[in-house]
């Protein structure tokens, strides 16, 4: 009997060293994970002109290796812009991050007929201080005519969200004042899991202008492209007369 009570004993007090080694190392790594948060920066530079622009978002991670932490850029884009999915797929192919996108893109509607839409980039860490940059191809959209004089619409572009993860740390609520979200778990599927979202780092939207039509002039244009079309036809029918061109 004596023997039985030992061996429980003996065993619940083993459980409880594990149980505690445990909770020792899960915090552990919460606490390395946001202090990886704190020393993280995020930039975004905008590249090229016209209707064809480059969002290069370069991302510098703190110091130190903390195996088995994911990373993932979330981007929320307006209605103004596009990116094209089979551009940025040949992208993804040559480069070391992935990419999934929230909705499907029709890249012929023009800024006022559709929605924005959510990015989520997937880089590959590398290093023992990582230091990621991704470049995404952006395409401004066509927008309604300008009836006030306007010759330029402008689009702002939020900057993307830093989401950390990583499965040794269980305690996510543990990193404030860095907030949990859900998000993708990877760029191919469409089930969710928690990460920690880097702290609202104070910086506006960037500006980009895309120049619009002039909406005063669309009576003459479009009496004037009738009466040209109108011209031609006739004196195309005048030299097929003359000629007896059948």
């Amino acid at each position: 009997m004596y023997f039985v009570l030992f061996t429980v004993f003996a065993c619940l007090s083993t459980c409880h060293c594990f149980i505690q080694k445990d909770v020792k190392k899960d915090e552990s790594h919460c606490g390395l994970l946001k202090q990886w948060l704190e020393s993280s920066l995020v930039s975004v530079e905008l590249t090229k002109t016209g209707f064809h622009r480059e969002v290069v978002t370069t991302v510098e991670l703190g110091p130190g290796v903390l195996s088995g932490v994911r990373v993932v850029l979330v981007q929320r884009w307006p209605r103004g812009v596009y990116v094209d999915p089979y551009q940025l797929a040949s992208l993804s192919e040559q480069s070391n991050w992935q990419i999934l996108i929230d909705s499907a893109i029709d890249l012929e509607v023009p800024a006022h007929k559709t929605e924005g839409f959510v990015t989520y980039v997937y880089p590959a860490l590398d290093g023992p201080t990582p230091r990621l940059k991704v470049t995404i191809p952006v395409h401004g959209r066509y927008h309604e005519p300008s009836y006030d004089g306007e010759t330029f619409a402008s689009v702002e572009l939020e900057h993307p969200e830093l989401l950390l993860r990583t499965e040794k740390c269980s305690q996510l609520n543990s990193v404030a004042p860095h907030t949990v979200v859900d998000a993708p778990c990877t760029h191919d599927n469409s089930s969710t899991c928690p990460w920690v979202k880097l702290q609202h780092q104070e910086r506006g939207p960037a500006g980009v202008q895309f120049p619009v039509g002039d909406g005063s002039l669309v009576t003459p244009v479009c009496g004037g492209t009738l009466l040209v079309t109108m011209l031609c036809c006739a004196a195309l029918s005048k030299h097929m007369w003359e000629h007896r061109i059948i």
